[in-house]
């Protein structure tokens, strides 16, 4: 049978979190497909100068090298690997909308393997960007694993239907006592 609990307002925000992250790298699939069969580059460099980035400077250098150096064969598999990651998020999303416990374990999971690479970065160059992402994946997997792994084990699961009763005039009440 089935396991899941009603659903709550954390674990909606959850999803509706996660199905927001997949909504934005679907978007930027697309935005990667818009560029197929055009000059990549080109591009880039408008980017560059509209952000008044100086395209000298290292990073933004490297931003126009690489774009210099993508193929078509390689927008689509960018973008492949954006619409596979929003459907992962949209199943996440749905399961956790619906307060599934597969879909609460897979958020854990899902959360806390990003957490050492997340604290790597930090602890390498330190900023309020990667503080704040890092603080927020940190809350996801403690309030989500807190969710799973609290409360009487009856609440995380669907109570099967008593069976009808055997005999005239008996019948059994839903919480399985004969009356």
């Amino acid at each position: 049978m089935a396991t899941h609990r009603p659903p709550n307002a954390g674990l909606r925000t959850v999803a509706a979190f996660e199905a927001a992250k997949g909504l934005l790298v679907m978007v930027a699939g697309l935005g990667l497909l818009a560029l197929l069969h055009k000059d990549v580059q080109r591009a880039a460099e408008a980017i560059v100068r509209h952000l008044h980035l100086n395209p000298a400077r290292h990073y933004p250098r490297i931003f126009i090298e690489a774009a210099a150096r993508t193929t078509d064969t390689r927008l689509w598999l960018l973008a492949s690997g954006a619409f596979a990651y929003t459907i992962v998020r949209a199943v996440e999303a749905y399961g956790l909308w619906r307060a599934r416990a597969w879909a609460e374990w897979f958020a854990i999971a899902s959360g806390a393997i990003y957490l050492p690479f997340e604290i790597q970065a930090l602890v390498h160059h330190a900023s309020a960007l990667k503080a704040a992402v890092l603080l927020i994946n940190v809350g996801i997997v403690a309030y989500v694993s807190y969710v799973r792994l609290s409360g009487p084990s009856e609440s995380r699961t669907i109570p099967e239907r008593p069976r009808a009763a055997r005999g005239a005039g008996v019948s059994a009440a839903p919480d399985g006592e004969r009356r």
